[in-house]
Parts: C-alpha cells; sequence; structure tokens
C-alpha cells in the first residue's frame, strides 16, 4: 500500500538470540518499490508469460519480497526462460527434479549417507582408496545398526574409480564448511537443513568434474536451501549460480581460477584511480589477493545475511540476459546453441541495465561481470583512506574489513554501474589505455 511504511525484513530471516555481533540489516520491504507478492503475480500473462523487463525495473527499484524471493531468484539465474508458459515451467521442473533424484541416488549407491538426513566432518577413505574406520566417522555415519557394513562398502567391489576417490575425499571437507555456514540463523539450528545442504554440495561435487567441491560454495549454496522448499529446485538453482561462478573456483597447480578476476579488477583500479592502484602496487597488493573473499562469496561476509540476497537479486538484475536460460541448456551441441541464439534477436528492453552497456561494446572479452566493479565501487570509496592510512598488506585488509554491516547495496550497485561507464569511456578514449587494454574495446 502506497505511503505505508517500510517493513524490517530480518523478521524473515531469523538470527540466534545469543548472536548479538550480526551486522545490521539495511534492507527494508518498501511498498511501492519492492517486488510484492501482488505485483509479481500481475507480471505474468495468463498462460504463464513473464513480463521480465517490469520485473527487473521493480527488482532495480527495491528488491524482491522475502515470500517470492526463490521463484524469482529462478528467472533471475536462467532456470527458467521469461517466455515461458506455465505448463512449459511445469514440465521442466519435474525433468530436473526426476534428474536431480537420479543423481542423488547414484551417489547414495557409492555412499548411503547422501540422502539418509546426516552428514560427516571426518574422513571416510585414504587417498589410496582405502576406508578409514575412525571411531569417530563410525559413529557420524550410524545409521540402523549398520555403520560398519557402509564402510567396508566401499572397497568390498574391489579398486575404486579415481572419480569416486576423490569425491569421498571432499565428503568431510564439505560437512566441516556446512557446519560453520550461517551458523546465526535459526534455520541451521536443525540437522535436516544442514544435511540438505550437504547434500546438494555433494551431489554437485561429483557431477561437476573439473571443479568439485571448493571452499566458499557452501555460502553461496545456503540461501537456495532456505528460499526454495524443495531440495531439488535448490539445486539447480545453485547449479545455474555455479555456471558463472565455477571458473572462479577452477584451479591448477599453479593458478586459482579468480586470479582472472583479480586481473580485471586491477586493470580497472588503475584507469579509474591510477593513485590508488600505484599505492597498493607499492604495499605489494598489486595482484589484490586482498579482495579475494569478496569475489568468491560475492559479499557475503561484507553485508548482513538478509543484505546479501538484497545485493545479489540487484546484481543479477543488472546482468540479466534474457538468452541465459538457452545458453545453460545442455540439449544441442555448442555450434546449435550458438546458432539458435544468433536467430534470436536480443531485445534491450529485457536486458538488465549492466547488459545493456555491455551489449554497446563488440568485444564479448570486455565484459566483465558486475561483481568486479562492485569491489572497485568499494575500493573507490576507500580510496582516501586507504592512500592516507594503509602502510601496509595488514592496514589494507583492516580498512576493508571495517565496512563489514556499513556498506548498502543498492548504494554499491549504482557505484558500480558509474564506474562501469567511467571505465569503459576512459579505456576508449585514452590511446594509451588501448595499447595496454586491448580487451576492453
Amino acid at each position: 500500500m502506497w505511503g505505508a511504511p517500510a517493513e524490517p525484513a530480518d523478521s524473515y530471516y531469523e538470527v540466534r538470540p545469543e548472536c548479538t555481533d550480526v551486522p545490521n540489516t539495511k534492507f527494508k520491504i518498501r511498498p511501492g518499490k519492492t517486488l510484492s507478492v501482488r505485483r509479481w503475480k500481475a507480471a505474468f500473462s495468463p498462460d504463464g508469460r513473464l513480463d521480465i523487463a517490469k520485473t527487473l525495473d521493480r527488482i532495480h527499484r527495491g528488491g524482491i519480497h522475502p515470500t517470492i524471493r526463490g521463484e524469482v531468484w529462478e528467472f533471475l539465474l536462467g532456470c527458467f526462460d521469461a517466455d515461458s508458459t506455465y505448463e512449459e515451467r511445469d514440465q521442466i521442473r519435474q525433468q530436473r527434479r526426476e534428474q536431480y533424484a537420479k543423481m542423488k541416488s547414484d551417489c547414495r549407491e557409492i555412499f548411503p549417507v547422501v540422502g539418509s538426513g546426516k552428514y560427516i566432518t571426518a574422513p571416510v577413505i585414504t587417498e589410496d582408496g582405502q576406508p578409514i574406520s575412525d571411531p569417530l566417522v563410525l559413529a557420524e555415519t550410524s545409521q540402523d545398526d549398520n555403520t560398519i557394513e557402509i564402510v567396508k562398502e566401499l572397497t568390498s567391489r574391489g579398486p575404486l574409480d579415481n572419480k569416486v576417490i576423490q569425491w569421498l575425499l571432499t565428503l568431510h571437507q564439505i560437512g566441516l564448511d556446512v557446519r560453520r555456514t550461517d551458523r546465526t540463523l535459526v534455520f541451521y539450528e536443525k540437522e535436516e537443513n544442514l544435511a540438505k545442504l550437504w547434500d546438494i554440495l555433494s551431489v554437485y561435487a561429483w557431477i561437476d568434474i573439473d571443479v568439485g567441491y571448493c571452499q566458499g560454495m557452501s555460502d553461496l549454496c545456503s540461501p537456495m536451501i532456505m528460499l526454495l522448499e524443495d531440495e531439488a529446485d535448490a539445486f539447480w538453482c545453485f547449479e545455474r549460480l555455479m555456471r558463472r561462478l565455477r571458473g572462479n573456483f577452477r584451479c591448477t597447480d599453479s593458478s586459482v581460477g579468480v586470479e582472472t578476476q583479480l586481473c580485471s579488477l586491477a586493470t580497472v583500479t588503475q584507469v579509474i584511480d591510477p593513485k590508488l592502484h600505484q599505492h597498493l602496487e607499492t604495499l605489494g597488493g598489486g595482484d589484490y589477493l586482498f579482495a579475494f573473499r569478496m569475489l568468491m562469496v560475492l559479499f557475503r561476509r561484507e553485508f548482513s545475511f538478509c543484505d546479501s540476497l538484497y545485493l545479489w537479486e540487484m546484481m543479477w538484475a543488472l546482468e540479466y540476459d534474457p538468452d541465459m536460460f538457452y545458453q545453460y541448456e545442455d540439449s544441442g551441441s555448442d555450434m546449435e546453441k550458438t546458432e539458435g541464439a544468433k536467430l534470436r534477436q536480443k531485445s534491450t528492453r529485457r536486458c538488465g541495465k549492466y547488459e545493456r552497456e555491455n551489449m554497446k561494446v563488440k568485444n564479448p572479452e570486455a565484459h566483465l561481470p558486475i561483481s568486479v566493479f562492485l569491489v572497485a565501487s568499494v575500493l573507490k570509496d576507500k580510496s582516501s583512506t586507504l592512500l592516507q592510512e594503509a602502510r601496509g598488506l595488514d592496514d589494507v585488509v583492516q580498512i576493508l574489513n571495517d565496512i563489514t554491516g556499513n556498506l548498502d547495496a543498492k548504494k554499491a550497485c549504482i557505484g558500480a554501474m558509474k564506474l562501469h561507464k567511467k571505465y569503459l569511456k576512459k579505456a576508449q578514449a585514452t590511446p594509451s589505455t588501448q595499447r595496454l587494454f586491448p580487451f576492453t574495446l
């Protein structure tokens, strides 16, 4: 209702009373600005096609009401095409639920703790594929008094495949991270919710052979568990998010995937704030590793839980590409998907504001994620403090740590958009910059 007071959103993500050091939430549900249940339902045609342009505009103005956040995210992350019908989405949802059930069943065949409502935090196998009969493990994996049989079953069929060994070696690490994830929230006081998070991450680690599981993924997956009641729906929402971010987690013996974005951040900072970049280089921070966490888990640690969700949906709305659903679908060859994308006329009206700016840049390699400019915006805001007070990398880290709970998600996104435009303008206008950073043109 217009004129009604803003409603705090904290009640939707209840914090345990003993947790008194949680950052304050700035996001509020604002009538007339926040995407409400009523406006969300009104955005669909009779057969279920979503007016994505109006939806994106509403999200830009005031975020999403917590009660519909999960179902809106499914569109923002490319789980569904905005131009699909109710019937088409029901079919896709059912197919995906069956696919997830099959993948989970395959994992459970290998290690029956998956899907049991339990999870482990101690290793169950050695690196050469031998089971560990650790009393702690046996206690954690106990179910129906068959714990010893579970461990023995791991090698009863002969030597294990290397993929199976590598997967089993990650399961306890997933459990350790699950136990630490969002422990300030009442939601995760229930073991069943922790087990659900562990199950999803375990299944994902099984299907994504290149990346598997890496620390930080639990922070990205946790909100999906809370927002989407069906475990399979939460899994596919997380899987779509990982399509965007998995490059950050892909590691080799000599590099970490997120280094690409850190290099981009260095480039952006050098263009928009050369004095700060030079100062950071002088301090030994030219690799920008101090921004590692912000990019890996999308500011989850710098915002309250509620504000981080608000930031994410703002980012995804700004980056929204109407072709995303088709780009993510696995059916057809790469060539077929490329040709199909060419045949689809992309409407700028159906794109997010950030994506519209990217469409003006001819070289696809210049399309940096908005997260890079969000970090650049934070550095820009703290530029004077960093220049005056940072005398070493420890000072840089401390200054950036002080922003926790003090950032405004909407202002951060607006700042990122401004820096993006400024960066592209400077990079294209300066010949020396063009020679240094030709990929920006």
